[in-house]
């Protein structure tokens, strides 16, 4: 979970699907081709290195919109707490317009899409649910899901890592939390699944609009409804929460109530999922590594922090207009421009920590970028870590011998430019075993 974007410009994030060729760029504009290729979507860390090492700070161009990467670590904190920089993209007018279309305000309307002090307001009145102490918690509910779904995985001896428990561990726990009925998971998951791989099923770039803006509205429709049936009969949980808080001091909006659904499902969900896969492929490939949890598994928590700093599953922060004319890392930005931080580039940034591309457990803390940086950092940072944890220790007790069962390159993941990083599958093998108590 972290300052991600919800809101899906109509298209591809960058760019992915074919497009008429734009015409020749200036000198120091780099067309969005020569970054998000097919190598670029298995593996984009050497991209990264040659961007901090050779164009730190670098305006690219996709058909939709040019965006300023930026890509060293010490230019991103900066980026990341300017407040010339704006989250509010109501205020990005024509800009906004041309990202993500006239439908996307609707589910816009929420904290990460605002500048303080508004941000400050909405940000207060969510906090509630995610204290320390709200969060330890729900421990025991995230171990009752954990457990849950390996129990169906244990006895098969393999599994889509990805359909049967990365995504659906955080959907559990955030309907929990939203209070989001159990019947409902699987039209949630539909809805969210469209958005997430905008540009792999063979679309044309109208047909993914189509489609985004069509999941979009059923979501926008689904929370709507939510908030009605939760302000008929309140119960113990955040939305009910929320629809207190807007008829007292706080007061939300209606559109404020349903985008903030949104924003925390996305937040709450797709990230944390993503991460999972990550993770385990991580591991997986790295046997040293793994084998070092599964001496001690007391020694996840550490683990977690360098795999989300090695592969976390968001690149890239969500879109920051420049207010005024400044300059990040020497190179000007004028008003107006989109500054893009890629986030997985500056925690690959050797300012950072030394052998930035090696996966080392035993590398002792970092102040990585994963969560973000800044008044936007990520809200949900106790519940991401505690879900991520929990779920690679039982893992590695359930299934200490866990391996891939397709060769590492024929993993799929999603489309280059995509605003997350993840996999559309991971299949798995391991040694069966029954499970506790019987079948479930």
């Amino acid at each position: 979970m972290t300052d991600t974007q919800t809101a899906t410009p109509e298209g591809d994030t960058m760019t992915q699907t074919a497009q008429p060729a734009p015409a020749a760029p200036p000198d120091d504009v780099v067309p969005g081709q020569e970054i998000y290729t097919p190598e670029f979507r298995a593996d984009p860390y050497p991209v990264y290195a040659r961007l901090r090492a050779e164009r730190p700070v670098v305006k690219v161009r996709t058909p939709r919109f040019d965006s300023f990467l930026v890509t060293r670590y010490d230019d991103a904190r900066q980026a990341l707490s300017d407040p010339r920089l704006s989250k509010d993209l109501h205020r990005a007018g024509d800009t906004y317009l041309a990202v993500f279309g006239e439908k996307a305000r609707q589910i816009n309307t929420n904290m990460l899409n605002s500048d303080p002090p508004e941000h400050s307001r909405l940000r207060r009145l969510v906090t509630q649910a995610f204290t320390p102490r709200r969060i330890e918690a729900m421990r025991p509910r995230v171990e009752e899901i954990v457990e849950g779904l390996l129990d169906r995985m244990a006895p098969r001896g393999r599994t889509d890592f990805v359909d049967d428990f990365a995504l659906r561990l955080p959907l559990a726990v955030i309907g929990d939390l939203l209070g989001i009925p159990a019947a409902d998971h699987e039209e949630i998951l539909a809805g969210t699944q469209v958005i997430r791989t905008v540009g792999t099923g063979g679309r044309s770039p109208q047909e993914d609009r189509a489609a985004i803006g069509q999941a979009q509205e059923r979501l926008h429709a689904y929370f709507t409804g939510l908030v009605a049936t939760k302000r008929e009969d309140p119960g113990e949980d955040l939305v009910s929460a929320l629809i207190t808080a807007r008829d007292g001091e706080g007061r939300l909006s209606e559109a404020e109530l349903v985008s903030t659904c949104f924003l925390l499902l996305f937040a709450g969900y797709q990230t944390t999922s993503d991460f999972l896969g990550n993770a385990v492929v991580a591991l997986l490939t790295h046997p040293e590594e793994m084998q070092r949890l599964l001496d001690d598994p007391d020694a996840v928590p550490d683990a977690v922090e360098e795999l989300l700093r090695f592969d976390g599953s968001v690149p890239v922060s969500s879109f920051r207009f420049a207010t005024e004319d400044l300059e990040i890392g020497g190179v000007p930005i004028p008003q107006g421009s989109i500054v893009t931080v890629v986030l997985s580039a500056a925690d690959h940034d050797p300012a950072l920590t030394p052998d930035p591309d090696r996966l080392d457990l035993s590398r002792g803390p970092t102040q990585h970028l994963a969560f973000g940086h800044g008044v936007h950092y990520c809200l949900g940072t106790a519940l991401a870590r505690l879900e991520a944890t929990t779920a690679l220790r039982r893992v590695l007790v359930r299934l200490p011998d866990l391996r891939l069962d397709v060769p590492v390159e024929d993993l799929q993941w999603l489309p280059a430019a995509s605003a997350f990083r993840g996999l559309l599958e991971l299949p798995l093998r391991f040694t069966p075993t029954p499970t506790p108590g019987g079948p479930r």
